[in-house]
């Protein structure tokens, strides 16, 4: 379990706090929604969970213990918004492989057949995959960390309607099997997958409701 205990977070160049006070418990197979406007914090608040940013007060727990920024860093696996515009690799054989010294064809097949991408050509660019492609695609990158929390900033910006469906149904297996966190401005297209929402706003997080259960009908 994820715990956040009274997570304060004020960058130098802020005025006020942009996260205050943020408590939070994320199980597997719960996945949680944060729900916020553009510039309430909750881009920053993945950063914090992750490791990338460090809060000035507060603790992060894994299962009880309270975690560093980089056992943070490796516990976790990170989607930000338009991943596709991060990609290095000249093939998607490449992108797959980056940051590992191996990579077996079994771990890669395992996260391509995960995300729905089996049948891919990994001698091809990845810019030439379709935007629903190019997001998986991204999602099996960090599978292939293993990360015990995937967090999401985003995860459906800029899919049309029946992309932003698979990537949803994609999500709702992911959750089965790891800690998941979405952040969006659109909670309403998450409101099938999703065990608990919050909303992000003035630095506080609030419950807003509690959705049903991926395993109800």
């Amino acid at each position: 379990m994820l715990e956040l205990r009274r997570l304060h977070y004020q960058p130098a160049t802020a005025n006020r706090p942009v996260l205050e006070g943020i408590n939070l418990k994320a199980k597997t197979g719960e996945p949680i929604l944060i729900a916020g406007a553009s510039g309430s914090g909750k881009t920053t608040l993945v950063e914090v969970i992750s490791g990338l940013s460090n809060p000035q007060k507060g603790l992060i727990y894994w299962q009880k213990v309270p975690m560093k920024p980089h056992q943070r860093r490796s516990l976790c696996g990170v989607v930000f918004q338009f991943p596709e515009r991060y990609f290095l690799g000249l093939t998607v054989a490449q992108e797959l492989r980056l940051g590992h010294r191996r990579l077996s064809g079994k771990a890669q097949a395992d996260a391509l057949n995960k995300v729905g991408l089996s049948s891919i050509d990994l001698r091809q660019a990845p810019e030439r995959l379709s935007g629903g492609q190019q997001r998986r695609l991204a999602i099996a990158v960090q599978l292939l960390r293993r990360p015990r929390i995937l967090l999401l900033d985003e995860p459906t910006a800029g899919l049309d309607w029946s992309v932003r469906n698979e990537i949803i149904n994609l999500l709702a297996k992911i959750a089965k099997e790891q800690v998941l966190i979405l952040v969006t401005h659109e909670p309403e297209l998450f409101k099938n997958l999703l065990s608990s929402i919050y909303r992000l706003e003035g630095g506080e997080l609030r419950p807003m409701k509690i959705l049903k259960r991926l395993d109800q009908p």
